[in-house]
């Protein structure tokens, strides 16, 4: 049985029946978009429960090996060439198991979007384009795809039309924007709606990104006929 990660949860509203899973990024914590969900305008939609989980802490190589909250290893500048796929995959299968608890607390999987910022984007990407059941949408906030080369292969079919907001800053010097578009141009070309933002930011969150999001969460998780 996998020992689900610890959580911060955050209900808009009574008996939630949607939810957004937000994975936060490298040396950070669940609290770091938590004080966002006031921010948002979430009219229209139904109560969504979301779900901020803690990356163990791990040892990151480009950091020297210090300790820190991360859901992979970084092993070097060359990230495209030297990946952790090892530390990819056991991230992907924690946030399966965050989703199947939602699914077990009586959310439906297409009422479920995974949001992600930096490697909380990667992880999302990463888990959500292959999750076997249709998901409501990916929110990839400055980040990129991690394993590319191989998605076409692991696809999941029944998320080839999911809904993917894509959101970079312009000036971002941890992930660089040409990265960010590479992955976009990578997910285009295997035909995924992607729906692609910039802002005058470096690696952060915009104001005008935020009302983005709000959009974007009303626009897959708005009520319709099942």
């Amino acid at each position: 049985m996998t020992t689900l990660l610890p959580c911060i949860e955050i209900d808009s509203g009574p008996n939630p029946v949607a939810s957004v899973i937000w994975l936060h990024g490298l040396g950070a914590d669940g609290n770091d978009f938590a004080a966002i969900v006031p921010e948002l305008d979430l009219a229209g939609c139904p109560s969504i429960r979301f779900v901020f989980p803690h990356a163990p802490s791990m040892p990151v190589t480009m950091n020297g090996g210090y300790v820190m909250p991360a859901w992979y290893d970084i092993l070097g500048t060359e990230m495209q060439k030297n990946e952790d796929e090892a530390g990819i995959r056991r991230s992907a299968q924690a946030i399966e198991a965050l989703v199947s608890r939602e699914q077990e607390r009586g959310v439906s999987p297409d009422r479920i979007v995974l949001a992600g910022f930096s490697q909380g984007c990667a992880i999302a990407l990463h888990t959500g384009l292959r999750h076997p059941t249709q998901l409501a949408g990916i929110m990839a906030l400055s980040g990129y795809l991690p394993l590319a080369g191989k998605l076409p292969a692991e696809a999941s079919p029944a998320n080839r039309l999911i809904p993917i907001f894509m959101a970079h800053g312009v000036a971002d010097p941890m992930v660089v924007l040409a990265r960010a578009e590479a992955s976009r141009d990578a997910l285009q070309a295997m035909a995924y709606a992607v729906s692609w933002h910039t802002y005058p930011m470096q690696h952060s969150l915009h104001p005008r990104e935020i009302q983005d999001i709000s959009r974007f969460l009303k626009s897959v998780l708005a009520p319709h006929e099942r």
